[in-house]
């Protein structure tokens, strides 16, 4: 039997929450990182679902440089624009009305979310505009048994297509901002309870993008679906991020949601987020999530 004899690498890693996230220190993702130091991120990212990188004040290339060592990258979004002469990276700002302001994991309406998330701080307020990111997994282990027997036979429909705008920040800005959003509709059916296509863990795949459950009315689907998320939102599975400009933040987007508190009125906030091509999700049964409206979103996943 042949024994690994690769060198291997202790990371200063700090435990920033109970359930969820670490902070790195002492590595510089402005250069290029050595194998077994990237084997030991991953590994982090992989055992605490969220990873900080503070002060790494990445410009373009960097960013997109890290991001593709996790795989394939996508490119920005399915609708939304992205940077100009940047097709993989997102702008991530907004005036009041068309912020993120609402639990979800990445592009779930989509057959093939992606696997990672990774954002960069490039202008923070003062106060506020902070980033809540919870760990999924922990919030199925925490369904009484009933709740997880029901959980785990169920399927959510995922849309880019519905309302989530504010009644008072229904601006003109706002509207413009959701027809791009849905200029292609996408419904995809994804199992409720995911199996991570690594670590086997199984975890919560509902968020705002999840709007029925397969089978049921609206009204039982949002009963159930507001029952399910109060699990994924306890505080004790919620890690804050207080951001500070030229922060990374990388987060497994198969086993967490996330959300950005808009807490900060006029003032100007803007990340740049670039995302890492993922696989069709599966089931404790092994079904794939299956498509119900829209294509396959291949101009999104190029590299899948």
């Amino acid at each position: 039997m042949s024994v690994d004899t690769r060198p291997t690498v202790a990371l200063d890693l700090q435990r920033i929450g109970g359930r969820i996230g670490a902070e790195i220190r002492g590595v510089d993702l402005r250069s290029e990182l050595d194998d077994a130091v990237f084997a030991e991120i991953r590994a982090a990212l992989l055992a605490h679902k969220a990873l900080v990188f503070r002060g790494q004040h990445l410009d373009d290339e960097q960013q997109l440089r890290f991001a593709a060592r996790f795989g394939p990258l996508t490119t920005a979004h399915p609708t939304v624009p992205s940077v100009e002469g940047r097709p993989n990276i997102l702008p991530v700002e907004g005036d009041e009305g068309v912020r993120a302001n609402q639990w979800h994991t990445d592009v779930t309406f989509v057959q093939s979310p992606p696997s990672v998330s990774t954002l960069r701080a490039d202008v923070i307020p003062p106060y506020g505009g902070n980033t809540l990111i919870a760990n999924t997994a922990a919030a199925y282990q925490d369904l009484p048994e009933p709740l997880r027997v029901l959980a785990d036979s169920l399927q959510a429909v995922h849309t880019n297509d519905y309302d989530y705008v504010q009644p008072q920040f229904a601006t003109e800005e706002a509207a413009e901002y959701h027809k791009v959003f849905v200029s292609r509709r996408y419904q995809t059916a994804h199992p409720v309870v995911r199996v991570h296509p690594e670590s086997g863990e199984r975890g919560l795949f509902i968020g705002g993008f999840a709007q029925r459950i397969v089978g049921l009315s609206g009204t039982e689907s949002r009963d159930i679906l507001r029952l399910l998320q109060a699990y994924v939102t306890r505080p004790e599975n919620v890690l804050r991020v207080q951001w500070n400009v030229g922060d990374v933040v990388v987060f497994d987007n198969r086993i967490t949601q996330h959300y950005a508190p808009d807490d900060y009125g006029t003032q100007p906030r803007k990340l740049f987020r670039v995302t890492v091509a993922g696989d069709v999700p599966a089931g404790i049964d092994g079904r794939p999530s299956q498509i119900l409206e829209g294509d396959a979103a291949d101009h999104y996943t190029p590299g899948r």
